[in-house]
């Protein structure tokens, strides 16, 4: 019987401790009830006025959430220095900074991307909606958030990205602006004259309409190729990715027709095989068969 008395007086003690710390747990749960209801309130008003002055959405998001951290934060630590009168704003402090330390070595990629977040909300070097590549991954920004950067590929695949790699890696942004600059290499062949192949290639790309007309197209022989001479041909066109594919597609057929109306030749590779030796025909072997035969 002796350990059932130990156990009851244990839960006796218990009770009387609970009933005893029963106002200051009821205070700290008030508070708790209190930061919820701060947080919601403050929540709808921020969005309005974030709203009201035009701030985007991503960082309007980010700095409500900061808001809601801040506030429990500071709610929770009122109601454990309610309920444990020992608790000293000193020794929360110095709790709080051993513990950061010890939490900052076993989460440093977490946190690593949370200020990466951060970082990327308050300079926001790229909206949603934008065609960013980063590290040979291309796509339209979807969502931002603090952790990570959602991206569609453009067949369809979603891509997570961590905001550390978006901060610590180069990005290009390349709807950054409305045009974007394409080029091609278009070849002819040595035996055509140059000045010619320009103008044929410049009348042939001034109807375009997939060619902003703003922004003069530019073509350059380029240099000597293996078995051609190269142009460059650079235009203007939308910057989606889409936009790119269509104008080159509509470029690569008009210049295609024109040289061909002009019967300028676009050339592929020649190759030239040399033996150490003469090889036989089947026209040599058989004059060779008939020699033989009227020799015997």
């Amino acid at each position: 019987m002796e350990p059932l008395t130990i156990t009851m007086n244990s839960l006796r003690d218990l009770g009387r401790q609970i009933l005893a710390n029963l106002p200051h747990i009821i205070s700290a749960a008030v508070i708790l009830v209190a930061a919820w209801g701060m947080t919601r309130i403050l929540e709808r008003v921020l969005s309005r006025i974030f709203s009201r002055f035009g701030i985007r959405e991503s960082l309007s998001e980010l700095l409500r959430k900061l808001v809601y951290i801040g506030i429990w934060i500071v709610g929770i630590l009122i109601a454990a220095m309610i309920v444990f009168p020992s608790l000293t704003p000193g020794k929360i402090l110095t709790g709080l900074g051993l513990g950061s330390i010890a939490i900052g070595f076993a989460f440093k990629d977490i946190f690593e991307n949370f200020l990466a977040g951060i970082l990327i909300l308050l300079r926001e070097p790229f909206q949603l909606g934008d065609v960013i590549e980063c590290e040979e991954l291309e796509g339209f920004v979807e969502e931002i958030t603090i952790r990570d950067t959602h991206i569609r590929q453009t067949d369809g695949q979603r891509v997570v990205l961590p905001n550390s790699m978006l901060f610590k890696n180069p990005v290009t942004v390349r709807t950054d602006r409305d045009l974007r600059r394409v080029t091609i290499i278009c070849g002819i062949a040595y035996g055509e004259d140059v000045d010619r192949a320009r103008q044929v290639m410049q009348e042939a790309l001034d109807g375009l309409e997939s060619i902003n007309r703003d922004k003069a197209v530019q073509i350059f022989a380029q240099g000597f190729g293996s078995s051609s001479i190269d142009f460059e041909v650079t235009w203007w066109t939308g910057s989606l990715p889409l936009d790119i594919r269509k104008s080159k597609d509509k470029v690569v057929a008009a210049v295609k027709r024109a040289l061909d109306q002009a019967n300028i030749e676009i050339p592929f590779p020649y190759r030239t095989l040399t033996f150490k030796e003469p090889l036989q025909t089947l026209m040599t072997r058989h004059q060779q068969s008939q020699r033989d035969s009227h020799d015997t």
